[in-house]
């Protein structure tokens, strides 16, 4: 064989590794504080009741639960998912109208493979996920850009792009956003639905961090408005726990058939033991319990962080005001680049993902994301005094 990499499929090319998973190899090292990755508290995981739930599964049932299960997943667990939709929202939803999925990650690539063809236009927030970025661009797409502001995308903006492109999907994460922290105002919610509805394009409404409020008001999701026209991508990796890998794809009849069909040819079905494992979590202990307490944890840091901005950064800096989530977004002065930040930091030992890679056009030279769920708040008050020193360092230059 002369060259393995001739025989490569010309779709992966030009597909970067994760900038964040390179990331975190680097601040895997104890000696670190680490801001980069989106990680949720341990301190606040439910062991105790894990193990309880693992030994009742296998008591009760272990010789079923250890067997091949249906591709859409456990029963009663996506019986769970529809009634807590239809509780907060009444949606409509009916338990064959979830597929559960390897983390939400696998519903992105399985939404892709279902809709995505080379050259398709696809709708992405600026700054956007880098999962779902890595996620679709596998399939080739045409990504064009929305700007994000502090209450969501501008409808205006929205409609100006539908109405000149045969936008396809538009993918969104209108709640606590990963990276910016921003989340969609009704008002925005109201207007950005009325546009999309106009046109024939599928929404792609991603949730990870919805329940992890810990200030203002829930919103409802797009599908209230939307109805098929949308598809929700859920998790139960920062409400539960992360290993396990449990998320879901909501979606009408006919998406839901090609979802299943996409989903045999990669896999077959989701860890079966896990979500047994999930269900008897969920239905024999506290979970609203379980989320205040995530929660006020989550509030406790991100309070922290902003404070800590707030008494150190060097003026000119600004950055979002999460009221939920894991992530605060930070926009330096122009003459700052990230990238040189994060060099800067990272010998101090402070490591944070810098803007660029969550954008599609080479955007964010001078933004970066912070992460504040991994950190306690003495560690975050002395990593962010060190990276305070160097945006000094950076701005007298």
């Amino acid at each position: 064989m002369e060259n393995v990499t001739d025989l490569f499929a010309p779709r992966l090319l030009k597909v970067q590794k994760s900038f964040i998973r390179e990331i975190l190899k680097v601040a895997a090292n104890p000696e670190i504080i680490s801001f980069a990755g989106g990680l949720p508290n341990p301190d606040v995981f439910p062991v105790r009741e894990i193990q309880i739930s693992c030994d009742e599964v296998l008591r009760r049932d272990g010789y079923e639960a250890l067997q091949y299960s249906t591709t859409e997943g456990y029963l009663p667990l996506r019986e769970y998912i529809a009634a807590e939709y239809n509780a907060g929202y009444d949606l409509h939803i009916k338990p064959e109208n979830i597929l559960i999925t390897n983390g939400s990650q696998q519903g992105l690539d399985l939404i892709s493979k279902v809709f995505i063809d080379k050259d398709d236009k696809v709708l992405i927030e600026k700054p956007g996920y880098l999962g779902a970025i890595q996620a679709l661009s596998i399939y080739q797409p045409e990504f064009i850009g929305i700007t994000l502001n502090n209450d969501g995308v501008a409808p205006q903006e929205l409609a100006e792009i539908l109405n000149n492109n045969a936008i396809k999907l538009f993918y969104t994460v209108p709640n606590f956003q990963n990276p910016s922290g921003v989340t969609y105002s009704y008002n925005v919610r109201e207007k950005v639905a009325a546009q999309v509805a106009k046109h024939n394009i599928i929404l792609v409404e991603d949730n990870p961090y919805g329940a992890l409020r810990f200030s203002g008001s829930d919103q409802p999701p797009f599908r209230k408005w939307l109805g098929p026209q949308s598809i929700m991508l859920g998790t139960f990796s920062k409400t539960v726990v992360p290993s396990f890998r449990l998320g879901w794809i909501c979606a009408d009849h006919d998406i839901m058939e090609k979802a299943l069909v996409a989903k045999q040819g990669a896999d077959l079905h989701t860890n079966y033991f896990c979500q047994k494992v999930v269900h008897y979590f969920l239905t024999h202990f506290d979970m609203q319990a379980h989320i205040e307490k995530t929660k006020q944890a989550y509030k406790k840091q991100c309070d922290a962080m902003i404070g800590a901005i707030e008494n150190y950064f060097p003026k000119g800096v600004t950055f979002t005001k999460p009221e939920g989530g894991m992530f605060i977004w930070v926009t330096l002065p122009r003459k700052i680049p990230s990238l040189k930040l994060l060099e800067l930091a990272l010998q101090d030992k402070v490591a944070f993902v810098p803007g660029n890679p969550f954008y599609i056009d080479g955007g964010g030279g001078n933004s970066l994301r912070l992460n504040y769920s991994n950190s306690n708040p003495d560690q975050i008050e002395i990593g962010i005094k060190k990276l305070a020193l160097a945006m000094k360092k950076l701005m007298e230059e």
